[in-house]
Parts: C-alpha cells; structure tokens; sequence
C-alpha cells in the first residue's frame, strides 16, 4: 500500500535516459518504487498516462529569497516544476547578520530581491533563518552563505582588503554556517559590498568548502566581454584552494565564454555554471548606471551623494558624458519601489527621464533618492549574445538551469515566470536543443549533484519524493518582456517531499517543502 501511485506516465528518470512506461510509487516523503507495478494499490492514485513523470526541478540561481516567504505557495515556481530553490545568491542575502546588516542588505538588494514588508526579519543567523522555511513554503530551500553579509560583519563599508584577522573571523564564519547546512558560499562582484573582497580573501573563505564538499558560487567581476577578467580570478581560487566553482548566469558570447570553462575544466578545475534561456537580463539600477565613489560607505552616504549638486555636476561631466560599461539605451524600468514613480515601469531609462522633464543624469539621481536605491531594471543588450549562442551555452555539459528569477515590480523580467518551462517547451519540444532525458539532466540532477543534495535529482527508490508531472504536447512558457507575470502552462502535478504541491495546474495550498543540507 503506498501513499501515493503516479500510474502509467513516461518516466524521466534524471539519468538522461530516454524516458519509459513505468509507475512510481511514494510512501511518506520517499519514492518506495519504480516500475510496472502492477495491482499495486494507493491511498492516492495519479493517472498519468501520456505525460513526463520527471524529478523535480532545482533552480540553481534565483532570488526567491523573501519572495517565498510572502508567497510560500509560489505559482511562479511550481507552475514549472520547480521543487527547490537554491538561495542566497550573489554575495548578498539575509542570514548571518546583525539587524543592521539584514537592513542593509533587504535595502539594497530590493530591486531584485523585493521588499516584502510583511516578511519580518526576526533571525540574526542561518539556522533562525532556515527555519522560517520548515514546512512553511511550497518548495525546498538550500542556501549559500553571502560572502557581503560576512564583509558588512567584519569590516562594514571599508573598500579595501580584509586583514588576516579580519579573514580569519570571516572564516570562522563560513565553518559556522557549514555547519548549520549552507551547501555552498556566494559572491556578487559588482554589488557593495561583496566587490570590494579580492582574490586573496575569497579564496582564504572557499578553505572551509574543501573539505567539507561546499560550493564556491560566484556572480563574477566581469561577462561578456569582460569574462575573461571575471574567469581568470574564478579559475584563480580554485586553483589556489581546489574548492568546487560554479559560475551564476553565465551568459555572452559562446565563442568566448565556452573556452573560458573548457580551459579550466582542461586544467582539472572543477567548474560548472548556470543560465537562463533569454537575450536580456535583469539587475537593480545603482550597479549599473552609477561610478563605484557614489556608492560608497553604504546607502545612506549614496543617497547624500545623490542629492547633492556639485556630484551630479561631476556625474554628468565624468561619467554620462563618456559610454558606460553598461550602456542606458538597452535598459527597461522593471520596478520602483515608491508608489509615485511606479508610472515608470515598463519605460526605457531614457524614454522615462524624456517624460520626467528631467535629463538622464538628473532623473536616475532622483528616482533613485525617491526609492531609497530600490529600482530594477530589464537589461536588453544588444549584440551581448544571440540565439545561437544561447543554445551552445545550454547544451554544455557544465550547464545547469538557473532562472535568477525577480519575483518584484509589475514588469519583472520573464525568466522567473517561465525559465524552466522554456527549457522544455522551446527548447526541448520545439527545437530539438535538448532531448527529454537531457533536459531533465540539465533541469534537476546536475544541480542535486552539484550542491550535494543526494537524494533529489533522481526518480530511484529511497530518493526523496519531489516529482514534477507534465504534459509534453503543452508544457511551455507565457511570460514576456511586457508581461513578465504571464504563468507557465502545461504543469500538471507537483509533489515536494510525497506531498502534492499542484494538482491538475491548481496548487493545494499543502506547504511541504525543507530547509535542505548538504550530502
């Protein structure tokens, strides 16, 4: 007698096999079987014949962070199948931390991370923090410890190296939130104040993850272009320490950034990366349209800065007057937090300053005071990559599917919405990029090894019980650069940990999923 029986569907094991006839059996919160079980009998029968019986899907990079907690059902993600969210991404996050430090960072990181008022920051460390998601939230968590809350610990604001001491209690740290199951550590090279940590000092903090399988994940210091400085300093530390690296949204040109990876993974460097399956990204205002001196010494010196006029005369004479990094033309208004300036969303920076009566320098100074810094944007960039480029960087062995979701403002990029269903409907389905056994590699069981989450990623007897259900004829994406909300279609089934999540595309309202550890 099993608690639940899913009879009769294409069975994706998570191998990359091809699929086959088979019915999975679930008692408690574990697959008991796999087969043709026949007169097997259930408490719960899910017919599924016709439809893909697959491991649940783990998001390898996303900012659900708050979002799941103000949302624990969270459509967005079980809509595509997804069971576990991989947090604390980018350097800067929410545990550990003192309450200056969780403000500071629920600030800053607000154009991508949300605000969410009604989530209340009660915890100071991991396990008060992991917590909050014990069976409270529809999808799994497993988190990485953010190399910025341990720099605004330690050193604060300072842009400058950490000393050997200060090192050292970063690193004690990074044992602690070990520990208390973080799977891994992150970094944000262009956010404050992760930036400001060198090679030296990142590298001294991926110590403690050797021996204990954790991961380095590290939004680099450059893309594009840039990636081979931002590679060079990955491949750095991990040559230096032999730590595990995992590159987040690695998009560009395949011709550059695939040799990047192949070259390293050559060298005997263990490295990985996720993407998302879209031409444009997303990121918060401040990191891409202001010189780094504005920025300094955290939000309250920036939001002086800002509104003081001999730095907009400077901002206007040195740095808007000369192409940026980042240029402004690609770049969509997704989210202003001030209720004001929410008229701008969906707006092109420069359309938007055009109707404020206000020049680009002057506009993207006063938004950014009137928000308190929490502006997202849509990133349109051009000729950073093509299709075709997004195609070889998916089908590369070291890919994992990561949507870096933004679940905030009312015109959010696409990818949260519909990264995963994408992969199987335009990709797979449409396009051939993938067989179904290797979207499912691609989608869950690359990820599950990678973060050492070893009884996910696999439909196999004694695995934990998070299985995804669709239908292959339908399965696909919605979502669009003007409605970034649009749900995923084709989802039937979910089950997190042998507890359904979504039945027939509806959710239940059950809330099953895990604060997961490490293998």
């Amino acid at each position: 007698m099993f608690d639940l029986l899913i009879q009769g569907g294409w069975v994706i094991d998570g191998t990359g096999a091809a699929p086959y006839l088979a019915d999975v059996g679930v008692t408690g919160g574990s697959i008991s079987a796999v087969g043709r079980l026949i007169g097997a009998q259930a408490r719960t029968v899910l017919p599924a014949a016709g439809l893909h019986v697959v491991p649940g899907f783990i998001d390898a990079h996303v900012h659900g962070d708050l979002a799941l907690l103000a949302d624990p059902v969270h459509l967005p993600g079980l809509l595509q199948g997804i069971t576990t969210y991989i947090i604390g991404q980018d350097g800067s996050a929410f545990a550990p931390g003192s309450a200056a430090t969780v403000e500071y960072m629920r600030r800053y990181t607000a154009g991508f991370n949300g605000l969410f008022p009604e989530v209340a920051t009660t915890w100071t460390d991991i396990p008060g923090y992991l917590s909050r998601f014990e069976r409270t939230t529809a999808l799994n968590v497993a988190y990485l410890v953010p190399n910025g809350n341990l720099r605004l610990e330690v050193i604060g604001h300072d842009p400058r190296p950490a000393t050997p001491a200060e090192i050292k209690a970063m690193q004690r740290m990074v044992e602690q939130a070990l520990d208390a199951g973080a799977v891994g550590l992150s970094s944000g090279l262009d956010y404050i104040p992760s930036k400001y940590a060198d090679v030296a000092e990142l590298a001294a903090l991926c110590e403690p993850m050797v021996a204990a399988n954790g991961v380095y994940v590290t939004h680099m210091r450059g893309y594009g272009r840039l990636a081979p400085i931002g590679m060079a300093e990955v491949c750095e530390i991990s040559r230096r320490t032999g730590v595990a690296s995992h590159i987040s949204h690695y998009n560009g040109a395949a011709e550059i950034m695939l040799p990047l990876v192949d070259h390293g993974r050559a060298e005997g460097l263990d490295l990985t990366f996720d993407t998302y399956p879209y031409m444009a990204g997303s990121t918060i205002l401040g990191m891409v349209a202001l010189p780094e001196w504005i920025q300094e010494g955290g939000i309250e010196a920036t939001l002086e800065r800002l509104a003081e006029k001999p730095n907009r005369e400077r901002l206007n004479r040195d740095w808007f007057s000369k192409p940026l990094t980042h240029p402004l033309e690609g770049f969509n208004l997704a989210m202003a937090a001030n209720p004001d300036w929410r008229w701008v969303e969906g707006l092109k920076v420069e359309d938007a300053a055009k109707q404020s009566g206000r020049s680009v320098c002057d506009f993207i100074c006063d938004i950014l005071l009137a928000c308190d810094l929490a502006v997202g944007v849509v990133a349109h960039r051009g000729s950073d990559r093509t299709e075709a480029d997004v195609t070889a960087i998916l089908r590369h062995p070291a890919h994992m599917a990561g949507s870096d979701g933004i679940f905030t403002g009312s015109k959010p990029h696409p990818r949260g919405y519909g990264a995963f269903a994408r992969y199987l409907g335009y990709h797979t389905r449409e396009r051939g990029d993938y067989t179904w056994g290797e979207a499912a590699v691609h989608l869950s069981s690359h990820a599950a090894r990678r973060y050492r989450l070893l009884d996910r990623g696999m439909l196999r007897p004694g695995m934990a019980a998070d299985i995804a259900i669709y239908d292959p004829k339908t399965i696909g994406d919605t979502s669009t650069y003007e409605n970034g909300k649009s749900p995923a279609v084709g989802m039937r089934h979910v089950i997190v940990n042998g507890t359904a999540a979504l039945l027939d595309g509806k959710p239940t309202g059950a809330t099953p999923g895990r604060a997961l550890k490490r293998g």
